[in-house]
């Protein structure tokens, strides 16, 4: 796929930190589907930063799509499906707003406990989201360029 009929589609692809050893694993997906260097790819310290990142990346004019990655859990002291709902409405905001796609990799498990099973349940659960989402990074790309040609 290219951009602009000259390069190849570009990608941005934004991690959230918390978790970092599970959401990375998103990209490794992401880049199965999407070569790695159609991809330039943010860290950002949680997911709440996420929203403002895909809107400054999407503003730039340089990505065909923007993936945003994060793993939203319980922390105890806070209602982490509230946080969880702003990411992702604030990730579709961006997306309508700028004209830009902006995919959500964002899981809100109901039940997480820091243990080696469910870290492995969620890394390769992660693996296959960013699957998911390169390939809807590609379907959308296509789309939008069929109806500009």
């Amino acid at each position: 796929m290219t951009h602009g009929n000259t390069a190849p589609a570009r990608f941005a692809f934004i991690k959230a930190q918390w978790h970092a050893d599970i959401v990375d694993r998103a990209l490794d997906g992401f880049c199965e589907i999407i070569p790695a260097a159609q991809v330039d790819v943010v860290d950002v310290p949680g997911a709440f930063e996420m929203p403002l990142m895909a809107q400054t990346l999407a503003r730039t004019g340089k990505y065909n799509a923007v993936a945003c990655a994060a793993f939203v859990v319980d922390g105890g002291i806070y209602r982490h499906d509230f946080v969880a709902a702003a990411v992702v409405d604030g990730l579709m905001r961006v997306g309508l707003d700028t004209g830009v796609p902006v995919l959500s990799v964002s899981l809100t498990p109901h039940h997480y406990q820091e243990t080696d099973h469910h870290n492995a349940i969620y890394r390769d659960h992660f693996v296959e989201k960013g699957r998911e989402a390169a390939r809807a990074a590609l379907g959308i790309t296509g789309a939008k360029a069929a109806l500009a040609a």
